[in-house]
């Protein structure tokens, strides 16, 4: 993958998916890889802080949504597990930040560039 192609990534990302700016146990993630090229979500499960480090380290516990479902433990600062920043991994440039899913939408009142906002209705009408 060229230069910067994760960065463009993740900006048309941002521009297309209702992101959280906070990660809580339960959230869903997305997240993005430069090598392996790869798109996935998974769900955190866990969130500890990481005591053995002196700055804001956690130990962020997710199970990747694929098949089979894999259960992994990655340790992030705050600014990484936020979407804030992208960082490396074994030399390999990654993403991470959770989505907003379905009604949690406009429950949380987080509306974007081309969401729908809590005053737009769907498409979807009711036929009584």
């Amino acid at each position: 993958m060229e230069t910067n192609n994760l960065e463009k990534l993740v900006e048309e990302l941002k521009s297309i998916t209702p992101f959280k700016t906070t990660t809580e146990v339960g959230d869903v993630a997305l997240i993005a890889s430069e090598q392996p090229r790869l798109i996935l979500y998974a769900k955190v499960i866990s969130i500890e802080r990481d005591p053995s480090k002196k700055e804001e380290w956690w130990n962020i516990g997710l199970t990747f949504l694929t098949v089979p479902l894999q259960n992994v433990i990655w340790t992030l600062r705050t600014a990484q597990m936020t979407g804030q920043e992208i960082f490396t991994m074994g030399g390999e440039k990654r993403f991470f930040q959770t989505v907003v899913i379905g009604s949690e939408h406009s429950a949380a009142g987080e509306s974007g560039k081309g969401r729908k906002t809590s005053s737009q209705k769907g498409s979807l009408k009711r036929i009584k």
